[in-house]
């Protein structure tokens, strides 16, 4: 019995169509999350009490997926490659455990404070840009102030952009040097914390 060939042609239609619905399925794309890191541990002695906090965001950053600028004027937001947690609250995380190093004091908190009378110095930040570049960096830009508590007197307020080569392609490599922007930003921050 001959087959006719347009069945023929519905019959290779049909499987080639099953096996490419099984092969762009949900399943098919891995959902990664990320987390920044400090530069070590910190230290778990008393000292000097630093509060982080609040960390304003701009708004593009407003989301749990990592960032890269692809152009001037374009950035590519990847859905399978998220935030661990709200990154706001990531980065004074790491950032505090950063300055707590570099001052060596584990008296640190993270807005809002458990203990506003065991601080000495509240940092707050406003991330500006924290994302990838198309020329393979990392870049933030923040400006920041100091305040002596419990006054709330300011004592310092600066602004920097700090860029990060990424060692190889990718968003863990994007999270690895975002990391170390933070480690940098802890670095300039300290100098001006007595």
């Amino acid at each position: 019995m001959r087959i006719p060939s347009f069945l023929l042609t519905v019959a290779t239609l049909a499987v080639s169509f099953v096996c490419v619905s099984c092969g762009s399925g949900s399943g098919s794309n891995k959902h990664s999350y990320y987390l920044l890191s400090p530069a070590g541990p910190a230290p778990v002695n008393q000292g000097v009490g630093i509060g982080v906090g609040p960390v304003i965001t701009a708004s593009y950053l407003d989301r749990s997926y990592l960032v890269f600028q692809t152009s001037d004027n374009t950035l590519d937001v990847n859905e399978d490659h998220e935030w661990a947690g709200d990154l706001g609250t990531e980065f004074a995380r790491v950032l505090g455990t950063n300055l707590g190093r570099e001052k060596n004091t584990g008296s640190i908190q993270s807005y809002p404070w458990a203990n506003e009378s065991a601080l000495d110095y509240q940092v707050s930040i406003n991330l500006k840009r924290f994302h990838g570049t198309n020329d393979g960096n990392a870049l933030l830009e923040a400006s920041w102030s100091i305040y002596k508590l419990p006054s709330s007197r300011r004592i310092s307020s600066t602004s920097a952009t700090f860029t990060e080569p990424l060692k190889e392609d990718g968003f863990e490599s994007l999270a690895a040097a975002q990391s170390r922007l933070i480690e940098a930003l802890a670095k300039k921050i300290s100098a001006s914390i007595q």
